[in-house]
Protein backbone atom coordinates (compact mmCIF):
# COMPACT_ATOMS: atom_id res chain seq x y z
CA UNK A 1 0.00 0.00 0.00
CA UNK A 2 2.76 2.29 0.55
CA UNK A 3 3.42 3.17 -3.27
CA UNK A 4 -0.03 4.98 -3.22
CA UNK A 5 0.05 7.82 -2.17
CA UNK A 6 -2.86 9.25 0.31
CA UNK A 7 -5.23 10.45 -1.19
CA UNK A 8 -4.58 8.28 -4.65
CA UNK A 9 -5.65 11.67 -6.38
CA UNK A 10 -3.04 13.48 -8.31
CA UNK A 11 -3.57 15.08 -11.76
CA UNK A 12 0.22 15.75 -12.55
CA UNK A 13 0.32 15.12 -16.08
CA UNK A 14 4.04 15.85 -16.60
CA UNK A 15 5.73 14.17 -19.22
CA UNK A 16 2.99 12.74 -20.93
CA UNK A 17 1.65 13.03 -24.59
CA UNK A 18 -2.23 13.87 -24.88
CA UNK A 19 -4.19 13.86 -28.46
CA UNK A 20 -7.52 15.85 -28.54
CA UNK A 21 -9.53 15.84 -31.06
CA UNK A 22 -11.74 18.22 -32.58
CA UNK A 23 -10.11 20.74 -30.29
CA UNK A 24 -11.13 23.85 -32.46
CA UNK A 25 -14.10 24.56 -30.12
CA UNK A 26 -16.50 24.12 -27.55
CA UNK A 27 -15.56 20.98 -25.03
CA UNK A 28 -12.43 20.02 -27.36
CA UNK A 29 -10.81 23.53 -26.93
CA UNK A 30 -11.20 23.19 -22.91
CA UNK A 31 -10.00 19.59 -22.96
CA UNK A 32 -6.94 20.53 -24.53
CA UNK A 33 -6.50 23.60 -21.90
CA UNK A 34 -7.15 21.58 -19.01
CA UNK A 35 -4.59 18.82 -19.73
CA UNK A 36 -1.94 21.56 -20.75
CA UNK A 37 -2.85 23.13 -17.55
CA UNK A 38 -1.86 19.57 -15.83
CA UNK A 39 1.13 19.64 -17.17
CA UNK A 40 0.68 16.98 -20.65
CA UNK A 41 1.78 18.08 -23.75
CA UNK A 42 -1.07 18.24 -25.88
CA UNK A 43 -1.50 17.45 -29.86
CA UNK A 44 -4.52 19.49 -30.65
CA UNK A 45 -6.33 18.66 -34.10
CA UNK A 46 -9.33 19.35 -36.26
CA UNK A 47 -10.04 20.66 -39.74
CA UNK A 48 -9.99 24.56 -39.00
CA UNK A 49 -6.48 25.29 -39.11
CA UNK A 50 -7.01 29.08 -38.09
CA UNK A 51 -8.45 27.80 -34.97
CA UNK A 52 -5.85 25.27 -34.17
CA UNK A 53 -3.20 28.21 -34.33
CA UNK A 54 -5.17 30.34 -32.13
CA UNK A 55 -5.64 27.89 -29.35
CA UNK A 56 -1.44 26.72 -29.64
CA UNK A 57 -1.10 30.53 -29.43
CA UNK A 58 -3.06 30.78 -26.17
CA UNK A 59 -1.73 27.65 -24.89
CA UNK A 60 1.70 28.35 -25.62
CA UNK A 61 1.36 32.08 -23.96
CA UNK A 62 0.53 30.40 -20.83
CA UNK A 63 3.87 27.55 -20.99
CA UNK A 64 2.37 24.78 -22.52
CA UNK A 65 4.11 22.64 -24.79
CA UNK A 66 1.39 21.84 -27.98
CA UNK A 67 1.39 20.64 -31.51
CA UNK A 68 -1.66 21.56 -33.83
CA UNK A 69 -1.96 19.27 -36.48
CA UNK A 70 -4.62 18.95 -39.17
CA UNK A 71 -6.90 15.75 -39.15
CA UNK A 72 -10.17 15.21 -40.91
CA UNK A 73 -11.82 12.81 -39.05
CA UNK A 74 -13.45 11.17 -42.30
CA UNK A 75 -10.15 10.52 -43.59
CA UNK A 76 -8.59 7.38 -42.32
CA UNK A 77 -5.38 8.27 -44.36
CA UNK A 78 -5.19 12.15 -42.75
CA UNK A 79 -5.80 10.21 -39.23
CA UNK A 80 -2.80 7.86 -39.97
CA UNK A 81 -0.55 11.03 -40.90
CA UNK A 82 -1.41 13.29 -38.37
CA UNK A 83 -0.72 10.81 -35.72
CA UNK A 84 2.77 10.11 -37.50
CA UNK A 85 3.24 14.19 -37.40
CA UNK A 86 2.18 14.62 -33.57
CA UNK A 87 4.58 11.61 -32.70
CA UNK A 88 7.25 13.05 -34.68
CA UNK A 89 7.10 16.51 -32.90
CA UNK A 90 5.91 15.72 -29.06
CA UNK A 91 6.47 11.86 -28.90
CA UNK A 92 4.05 8.82 -28.33
CA UNK A 93 0.53 9.39 -27.49
CA UNK A 94 -0.41 7.99 -23.80
CA UNK A 95 -3.18 9.83 -23.89
CA UNK A 96 -5.95 10.10 -26.54
CA UNK A 97 -9.60 11.96 -26.33
CA UNK A 98 -12.02 11.51 -29.02
CA UNK A 99 -14.25 14.01 -28.97
CA UNK A 100 -14.89 15.42 -32.53
CA UNK A 101 -18.11 14.95 -33.23
CA UNK A 102 -20.99 16.31 -35.46
CA UNK A 103 -24.84 16.12 -35.35
CA UNK A 104 -27.28 14.69 -38.07
CA UNK A 105 -30.14 17.15 -37.77
CA UNK A 106 -32.23 15.39 -39.84
CA UNK A 107 -35.34 12.48 -39.64
CA UNK A 108 -33.88 9.40 -40.15
CA UNK A 109 -35.61 9.03 -43.13
CA UNK A 110 -34.66 12.12 -44.79
CA UNK A 111 -30.75 11.64 -44.33
CA UNK A 112 -29.01 11.29 -47.59
CA UNK A 113 -25.88 8.90 -48.20
CA UNK A 114 -23.46 11.74 -47.81
CA UNK A 115 -24.41 12.38 -44.63
CA UNK A 116 -24.83 9.57 -43.15
CA UNK A 117 -21.45 8.27 -44.03
CA UNK A 118 -20.25 11.74 -42.08
CA UNK A 119 -21.83 11.16 -39.28
CA UNK A 120 -20.45 7.66 -38.91
CA UNK A 121 -17.52 8.34 -40.26
CA UNK A 122 -16.86 11.30 -37.76
CA UNK A 123 -18.56 9.85 -34.86
CA UNK A 124 -17.23 6.14 -34.73
CA UNK A 125 -15.04 5.30 -37.26
CA UNK A 126 -12.39 7.79 -36.11
CA UNK A 127 -12.34 7.50 -32.53
CA UNK A 128 -12.17 3.08 -33.26
CA UNK A 129 -9.36 4.05 -36.22
CA UNK A 130 -7.22 6.44 -34.11
CA UNK A 131 -7.83 4.35 -31.21
CA UNK A 132 -6.51 1.42 -32.65
CA UNK A 133 -3.67 3.18 -33.99
CA UNK A 134 -2.56 4.55 -30.42
CA UNK A 135 -2.98 1.31 -28.61
CA UNK A 136 -1.14 -0.70 -31.71
CA UNK A 137 2.01 1.75 -30.85
CA UNK A 138 1.62 1.74 -26.71
CA UNK A 139 2.08 -2.14 -27.08
CA UNK A 140 4.31 -2.36 -29.77
CA UNK A 141 6.68 0.19 -27.05
CA UNK A 142 4.93 -2.12 -24.27
CA UNK A 143 3.99 1.36 -22.71
CA UNK A 144 0.30 1.92 -20.66
CA UNK A 145 -1.82 4.83 -21.59
CA UNK A 146 -5.58 6.29 -21.09
CA UNK A 147 -7.94 6.64 -23.57
CA UNK A 148 -11.32 8.65 -22.97
CA UNK A 149 -14.54 8.85 -25.46
CA UNK A 150 -16.94 11.46 -25.52
CA UNK A 151 -19.90 9.93 -25.99
CA UNK A 152 -23.62 11.56 -25.10
CA UNK A 153 -26.47 10.86 -22.85
CA UNK A 154 -28.28 10.79 -26.10
CA UNK A 155 -26.71 7.28 -26.41
CA UNK A 156 -29.18 5.62 -23.12
CA UNK A 157 -31.79 7.74 -24.88
CA UNK A 158 -33.67 9.48 -27.76
CA UNK A 159 -36.66 11.53 -27.63
CA UNK A 160 -37.25 11.79 -31.31
CA UNK A 161 -36.32 15.33 -31.87
CA UNK A 162 -34.21 14.35 -35.21
CA UNK A 163 -31.23 13.31 -34.29
CA UNK A 164 -31.14 8.92 -34.64
CA UNK A 165 -28.19 8.49 -36.20
CA UNK A 166 -26.32 10.52 -33.49
CA UNK A 167 -27.90 9.06 -31.15
CA UNK A 168 -27.05 5.16 -33.08
CA UNK A 169 -23.30 6.48 -33.02
CA UNK A 170 -23.19 7.71 -29.69
CA UNK A 171 -24.43 4.46 -28.40
CA UNK A 172 -21.90 2.62 -30.50
CA UNK A 173 -19.08 4.57 -28.76
CA UNK A 174 -20.28 3.40 -25.38
CA UNK A 175 -19.97 -0.31 -26.66
CA UNK A 176 -16.51 0.60 -28.25
CA UNK A 177 -15.20 1.82 -25.20
CA UNK A 178 -16.57 -1.25 -22.94
CA UNK A 179 -15.20 -3.30 -26.00
CA UNK A 180 -11.85 -2.31 -26.63
CA UNK A 181 -10.92 -1.74 -22.46
CA UNK A 182 -11.37 -5.29 -22.13
CA UNK A 183 -9.10 -6.02 -25.41
CA UNK A 184 -6.44 -3.65 -24.15
CA UNK A 185 -6.42 -4.31 -20.24
CA UNK A 186 -3.66 -7.05 -19.86
CA UNK A 187 -1.79 -4.22 -21.53
CA UNK A 188 -2.23 -1.33 -18.80
CA UNK A 189 -4.46 0.70 -21.47
CA UNK A 190 -7.32 1.86 -19.81
CA UNK A 191 -10.68 2.65 -21.76
CA UNK A 192 -13.34 4.84 -20.54
CA UNK A 193 -15.87 7.25 -21.58
CA UNK A 194 -18.01 10.77 -20.71
CA UNK A 195 -21.66 11.19 -21.62
CA UNK A 196 -22.04 14.76 -21.30
CA UNK A 197 -25.96 15.91 -21.68
CA UNK A 198 -26.77 19.71 -23.16
CA UNK A 199 -23.09 21.50 -22.12
CA UNK A 200 -21.87 24.60 -23.69
CA UNK A 201 -20.42 24.13 -26.92
CA UNK A 202 -21.36 24.58 -30.99
CA UNK A 203 -22.96 21.86 -30.69
CA UNK A 204 -25.46 22.85 -28.90
CA UNK A 205 -25.71 26.58 -30.09
CA UNK A 206 -26.74 25.01 -33.63
CA UNK A 207 -29.46 22.52 -31.40
CA UNK A 208 -30.87 26.23 -29.52
CA UNK A 209 -31.12 28.13 -32.60
CA UNK A 210 -33.29 25.11 -34.23
CA UNK A 211 -34.97 24.10 -31.06
CA UNK A 212 -34.98 27.23 -28.94
CA UNK A 213 -34.35 27.64 -25.17
CA UNK A 214 -34.52 23.65 -24.37
CA UNK A 215 -32.60 24.65 -20.84
CA UNK A 216 -35.85 25.91 -19.09
CA UNK A 217 -37.26 22.08 -19.25
CA UNK A 218 -34.01 20.93 -17.51
CA UNK A 219 -34.81 20.43 -13.69
CA UNK A 220 -31.69 23.34 -12.78
CA UNK A 221 -32.69 25.54 -15.51
CA UNK A 222 -29.26 25.78 -17.93
CA UNK A 223 -26.76 24.43 -19.79
CA UNK A 224 -23.83 23.20 -18.32
CA UNK A 225 -20.67 25.28 -18.40
CA UNK A 226 -17.41 22.79 -20.01
CA UNK A 227 -15.48 23.75 -17.42
CA UNK A 228 -17.86 21.19 -15.26
CA UNK A 229 -16.55 18.34 -16.93
CA UNK A 230 -13.30 19.08 -16.06
CA UNK A 231 -12.77 16.85 -13.31
CA UNK A 232 -13.86 13.54 -14.14
CA UNK A 233 -11.94 14.28 -17.76
CA UNK A 234 -8.51 14.46 -15.48
CA UNK A 235 -9.84 11.97 -12.99
CA UNK A 236 -10.04 9.29 -16.34
CA UNK A 237 -6.43 10.07 -17.59
CA UNK A 238 -4.88 10.01 -14.00
CA UNK A 239 -2.81 7.39 -12.44
CA UNK A 240 -5.80 8.00 -9.90
CA UNK A 241 -8.07 5.98 -12.27
CA UNK A 242 -5.59 2.96 -12.52
CA UNK A 243 -8.50 0.37 -12.10
CA UNK A 244 -11.15 1.85 -13.60
CA UNK A 245 -11.22 0.79 -17.00
CA UNK A 246 -15.18 0.26 -19.52
CA UNK A 247 -16.86 2.58 -17.74
CA UNK A 248 -18.89 5.46 -19.15
CA UNK A 249 -19.70 8.58 -16.93
CA UNK A 250 -22.62 10.22 -17.41
CA UNK A 251 -22.49 14.28 -17.04
CA UNK A 252 -26.11 15.31 -17.56
CA UNK A 253 -27.22 17.74 -14.66
CA UNK A 254 -30.02 15.62 -14.09
CA UNK A 255 -31.14 16.31 -17.15
CA UNK A 256 -31.95 12.86 -18.71
CA UNK A 257 -34.23 10.81 -17.57
CA UNK A 258 -33.97 8.34 -14.75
Amino acid sequence: MSEYPLPNAGHDLGGQVALVTGATSGLGWRFAEVLAAAGARVVISGRRVERLEALAEQLRAKGAEVFPVAMDMTDRASLRAGLDQAEAALGRVQILVNNAGIPDAQRAHKMSDELIDRVFNTNLIAPWVLSCEVARRLIDAGEKGRMVNIASVAAYNYSGNGAALYSVTKAAVVRMTEALAVEWAKFGINVNGIAPGAFESEMMDGMLERMGDIAKYFPRGRVCPSPLMDSTLLYLVSPASEAVTGTVIKIDDGQGPR
